[in-house]
């Protein structure tokens, strides 16, 4: 079964997903979606040795950066898909369990807490959000999403990845 394309086709997956759960909570309660835009401006400065800005919305706009953050979004999910099977195995992906799918989905909070979050000027784990145990608690909700995500597409995607194989 080829590593690549199983990781290409669940980390696909459970970012669309993620981003269905984050569409219906905005839908459900108000909650504004995360802004990919400034991932990608962020994103965008790295190449000039920028990683850190006091409030990424303020920092200089970059072309194209609403397809960068978009892009690096969906990348970050097939590599996180990746780290999946790296740990569980390709043999995961014959009979994908809960339990690991939901593990590092809840571990890839750590991502925005201690990288992305600080370098756009949000603090760590949020800190410096007008309300940051809410924040926290979106993020870990929605990652919690991610991971039952990995879960489900690895589920869907078992009968084209063994043909492939």
């Amino acid at each position: 079964m080829n590593y690549l394309i199983s990781a290409i086709l669940v980390g696909l997956g459970a970012t669309v997903v993620m981003d269905l759960w984050v569409a219906v909570r905005g839908w459900l309660f108000g909650i504004a979606p995360p802004n990919y835009c400034f991932v990608g401006r962020w994103v965008a400065h790295m190449p000039q040795g920028r990683f850190r800005h006091q409030r990424i919305a303020s920092a200089t706009r970059k072309r194209g950066e609403c397809a960068i953050g978009w892009t690096a979004h969906y990348l970050i999910g097939v590599a996180f898909a990746g780290l999946l099977i790296g740990f569980s195995g390709l043999e995961w992906i014959q009979r994908p369990t809960v339990a690991p799918a939901l593990s590092i989905g809840i571990g890839t909070v750590l991502a925005p807490f201690l990288l992305m979050q600080p370098g756009m000027g949000a603090g760590l784990a949020a800190s410096k959000m007008p309300n940051p145990a809410a924040a926290r608690l979106q993020s870990l909700v929605t990652h919690s999403i991610f991971g039952l995500g990995l879960y489900a597409s690895a589920w869907l995607a078992q009968p084209l990845l063994l043909k492939l194989n």
